[in-house]
């Protein structure tokens, strides 16, 4: 289906200036519980923390700005596990924000392909507010529109969109997610379903583009009618319906509504009025800070094809960089599992010695029978990269730091680089591809890329490289570009084009 198919019908698109919906909150502070660190590439200047204790969350309350983001990764976690860490997080953002008395709002952040736990997240975070405030929430917004990044809700029908031809989500490998998979990408109806049929598709209200390019006050009208939690699924296609929405729900809550959010990425920004940050040239990246002379550490994990191609089209384009592969096949074995990590170590630091290294997993997928069990082979993988980065680290500190892939990334930063705080710079690609400055640790000073496995075009993470290569003066001319790249050099595995 076209998009100007799926918008007949519709209203036309309401321009609304970001500096109408900046403080609006009432000085109100969005908590963003990032269920892996992608969520913040869409924001600028923002705290982010990879630790939730009281005085973290503290630490991110004095910045005194209108969002932080908690990276709680809960995507590579187990339902009891996800929960648990939820509920902890809540508790202890009200208790840092009590001798302040900052009212929260509480974000759950997650996939704008629909993956991820849903509900548990958002009953968690309503159950422990209600325990701990008494406030019951009487809506839980879901806006998974992702339009920098091709994703779009109309009609309640939630798309991914490639140039102007719209595919549902269901219809993509992301509804098919060994552990996240879900059956509709009408949002009534994945409710419904995740819920296991609590939530009836009937009883699910819909802000379709009718009613939010009808203004704040139509939207806010129907967020009124919801009580006791009740789900409210939204559509959105650019960035104003975003703030539309941002608007109605700020209005609603002017007028006694409780409302909880689970959103995909850029709806933050538009609910704090902060406009799209340009994507950072180098120079903003590493400032006066002279980068290493060593090289930068690219990190891939992530299996979607679109990495996978993303990494090919990088091997090609850049055939000066030296490619590592962390064989899954080995590392989820106990016998060859030491040896082949101290080889990927060994050779990912001779190769920073002279240029940038790609370190990634082999691109076979492994997976078992059951999510729980496939969950279980991811962390192990994980576990691999997070030790190889480490050591890494600690032997050859890198120029820059990229991790391709939600989990990935998320552990790389927590566990790999050991950063607890850090901010959020801005985006590396026109809306997506977040840059953070750790502010702690032995990661201070290296700028850190975090990469969604699921964004961007085939050249997006090329590009992303030769931007922070291009800091360091290392003469190549990159010919590639857009057309055919060369044939690799140096590369000791190319990857596929392609998941198989």
């Amino acid at each position: 289906m076209l998009l100007a198919e799926a918008l007949e019908g519709f209203p036309p698109p309401v321009a609304v200036p970001a500096s109408d919906v900046a403080g609006r909150s009432a000085g109100a502070v969005f908590v963003v519980l990032d269920d892996d660190p992608t969520g913040t590439q869409s924001v600028a200047d923002l705290p982010v923390l990879t630790s939730w204790a009281v005085e973290d969350i503290a630490w991110a309350l004095e910045q005194g700005l209108p969002a932080f983001y908690v990276l709680t990764n809960t995507r590579s976690l187990s339902p009891s596990d996800t929960a648990v860490r939820n509920r902890e997080i809540a508790a202890n953002a009200l208790r840092a924000a009590r001798p302040s008395g900052t009212q929260l709002l509480f974000v759950s952040r997650s996939d704008s392909t629909l993956r991820g736990h849903f509900p548990l997240e958002t009953d968690t975070l309503a159950s422990t507010i209600a325990e701990t405030t008494g406030a019951t929430i009487d809506a839980v917004v879901l806006v998974p529109a992702f339009p920098d990044a091709g994703r779009v809700t109309i009609g309640s029908e939630h798309y991914m969109l490639a140039g102007e031809e719209l595919t549902r989500v269901s219809d993509t490998e992301f509804a098919r997610d060994a552990t996240f998979g879900f059956p509709s990408s009408n949002l009534r109806a994945y409710v419904s379903a995740k819920t296991g049929g609590r939530l009836a598709a009937d009883d699910v209200l819909s802000l379709t583009l009718d009613t939010i390019r009808g203004g704040p006050e139509q939207i806010a009208d129907l967020l009124g009618t919801a009580t006791d939690g009740r789900a409210v699924v939204a559509d959105a296609v650019t960035e104003d319906d975003l703030r539309l929405i941002a608007l109605g729900c700020h209005l609603a809550r002017t007028r006694g509504s409780r409302i909880l959010f689970r959103v995909g990425p850029p709806f933050v920004r538009a609910a704090i009025g902060q406009e799209p940050h340009p994507p950072l040239t180098a120079s903003e990246v590493y400032g006066d800070n002279a980068p290493g002379s060593g090289g930068g550490l690219v990190v891939v994990g992530s299996h979607v094809g679109v990495t996978s191609r993303q990494l090919h089209h990088l091997t090609l384009a850049r055939p000066q960089c030296s490619t590592v592969v962390i064989e899954v096949e080995q590392v989820i074995s106990d016998t060859s599992r030491p040896a082949h990590l101290d080889d990927v170590v060994t050779r990912a630091i001779d190769g920073l010695a002279t240029g940038d290294v790609i370190v990634h997993t082999s691109r076979t997928l492994v997976t078992a029978s059951d999510g729980e069990q496939s969950l279980a082979i991811s962390r192990a993988v994980s576990a691999a990269v997070v030790d190889v980065v480490r050591r890494i680290l600690e032997s050859a500190p890198p120029r820059f730091v990229i991790a391709k892939g939600g989990i990935t990334s998320s552990d790389v930063a927590v566990h790999g680089l050991s950063i607890r705080r850090a901010m959020v710079r801005g985006p590396m690609l026109p809306g997506i591809v977040s840059l953070w400055e750790p502010t702690d640790g032995p990661a201070r000073g290296i700028p850190y890329v975090v990469f969604a496995g699921n964004v961007g075009s085939d050249a997006s993470l090329t590009d992303v490289v030769r931007t922070l290569a291009a800091h360091a003066g290392d003469g190549v001319s990159d010919g590639a570009g857009d057309g055919d790249p060369p044939s690799p050099a140096n590369s000791t595995h190319p990857p596929a084009p392609s998941d198989p």
